[in-house]
């Protein structure tokens, strides 16, 4: 299976400070690599239109649903999850993780992950910034992420 997550609504190459935010410059984000912090796929400008990746997964079929597993997804404390990494992009080109987001397999309707499992492709769409225009961090829910199954073309 293949996941695809497709981001909009990025938050700039530049944030200030705020109560809890420090501010940063050259801002980018990335999938994170599971175990591996600082290896990261497809890393984009905090300023980019938009961002996308895709990753490729096993999807398994067990007694408590689809289990899916693959060298971008985490497993937690029994919970499976892929890791959007915020961070800083030095002049040396060297990647600095200061957040990140959490997408939970446990947070998508079971007949939408079974439905991905049999069709190939589960799609994530979401907007990377939060309600004080920062990097989106934490746990991401529906609706703030809509998760569907899709067909090799996109469709649903």
């Amino acid at each position: 299976m293949q996941i695809h997550i497709e981001a909009s609504a990025l938050p700039g190459r530049s944030c200030g400070p705020d109560s809890d935010f420090p501010g940063y410059a050259n801002i980018h984000v990335g999938v994170q690599r599971k175990d591996r912090p600082d290896e990261l796929l497809g890393l984009h400008p905090g300023d980019a239109p938009s961002a996308s990746w895709v990753l490729d997964c096993t999807a398994t079929a067990t007694a408590d649903g689809v289990e899916v597993s693959g060298p971008y997804v985490q497993n937690r404390l029994g919970g499976r999850f892929v890791y959007l990494s915020w961070g800083t992009v030095d002049d040396a080109g060297v990647f600095t993780m200061f957040r990140r987001a959490k997408l939970m397999f446990a947070d998508i309707d079971p007949d939408v992950l079974e439905a991905a499992a049999r069709s190939g492709r589960l799609t994530g769409r979401l907007g990377l910034t939060d309600a004080k225009g920062q990097p989106l961090c934490a746990r991401v829910r529906p609706p703030q992420i809509v998760w569907s199954a899709t067909d090799g073309a996109g469709g649903a």
